[in-house]
């Protein structure tokens, strides 16, 4: 099993704190990747503070700070950003990591976050999400000296140069959600990874299997894609220790038991274990107390050593 960290900075973050996490991650040797979330408004009872950061510059910073983990988002909104400017964006950002870039993009959700900072929330973003997947894609694969040319319901594209091109030949490209039959078909034609947010095990396995099924009608190979899911993690060394954990980030131990990785290292080994047979390869776990690094150190010196 693949474990990945993730982040929700909007929760009340700054860029050093991220730098903290990501870094001990990275030293820690058992983390294949720092992802963060793409958002720009506290959920939930707080203040958020300090402020939001923005997803594409903090990865930016992280590229040049850390040397091994992979970086990526859970999900960019494809809300916030044009298609040509974001394939720029994380371009350049995966040249400044010598290619350790991936994309999660999503078609965006949380409409409070765009009123609060001016930002259109169309109705219609699902059909914006797939011509973003085939513009980024598609200016990434237009070979040099070629040009790149769209014309959609949404977004038109004339004469680009495609450019800059990423380091990585294929720069992964993240798709998710729990839709029956749109989302499936979304990740046959542009996923390189399927992803999971927060849903159990019986959820998980049917998810997947729609999935694989829709690659196959696509023409590709089901085990083509990375199949993960993301759950928040609450892991202690004893039942006092988890409840700490728990309390810190305003959750009770039994709906993190329920609905999360939690517990006792061996707890969080078997609920994993459950994951693993419903098919999935890797898990993004959600850290939400990013001052406790001590909760990093405690799953990769007792858990990820289980995993094999």
């Amino acid at each position: 099993m693949d474990l990945r960290i993730f982040t929700e900075p909007q929760q009340g973050a700054d860029y050093e704190t991220l730098l903290r996490v990501a870094r001990t991650a990275e030293e820690l040797g058992v983390f294949s990747a720092f992802f963060r979330s793409d958002h720009y408004l506290r959920m939930g009872d707080g203040d958020g503070l300090p402020g939001p950061t923005d997803a594409w510059l903090t990865l930016a910073g992280l590229a040049r700070e850390t040397a091994r983990i992979r970086l990526g988002t859970l999900m960019t909104a494809a809300t916030f950003r044009l298609p040509g400017v974001l394939a720029i964006q994380v371009a350049q950002v995966d040249a400044m990591s010598n290619g350790r870039v991936e994309l999660g993009i999503g078609a965006g959700w949380f409409g409070e976050e765009h009123a609060a900072y001016g930002i259109p929330f169309p109705k219609e973003r699902f059909g914006r999400l797939e011509e973003q997947l085939a513009i980024i894609t598609g200016l990434w694969r237009t070979g040099l000296g070629e040009t790149f040319d769209f014309e959609g319901a949404y977004y038109r594209l004339t004469d680009s140069p495609a450019l800059p091109k990423p380091v990585q030949e294929r720069i992964p490209v993240l798709i998710g959600g729990t839709g029956p039959t749109r989302t499936p078909a979304l990740a046959a034609r542009y996923a390189d990874e399927f992803n999971l947010p927060f849903v159990s095990v019986d959820e998980t396995r049917a998810q997947f299997g729609r999935v694989r099924a829709a690659v196959e009608r696509h023409g590709r190979r089901a085990d083509e894609l990375v199949y993960s899911n993301a759950l928040v993690v609450c892991v202690g060394r004893d039942d006092a220790e988890v409840a700490r954990r728990a309390a810190a980030i305003g959750r009770s131990v039994e709906d993190l038991r329920a609905h999360g990785v939690a517990g006792t290292p061996d707890e969080a080994v078997e609920t994993i274990g459950r994951y693993a047979a419903a098919g999935t390869e890797r898990i993004y776990l959600q850290i939400l107390d990013l001052d406790d690094l001590d909760h990093l150190g405690l799953i990769a010196e007792r858990v990820a050593p289980q995993l094999g």
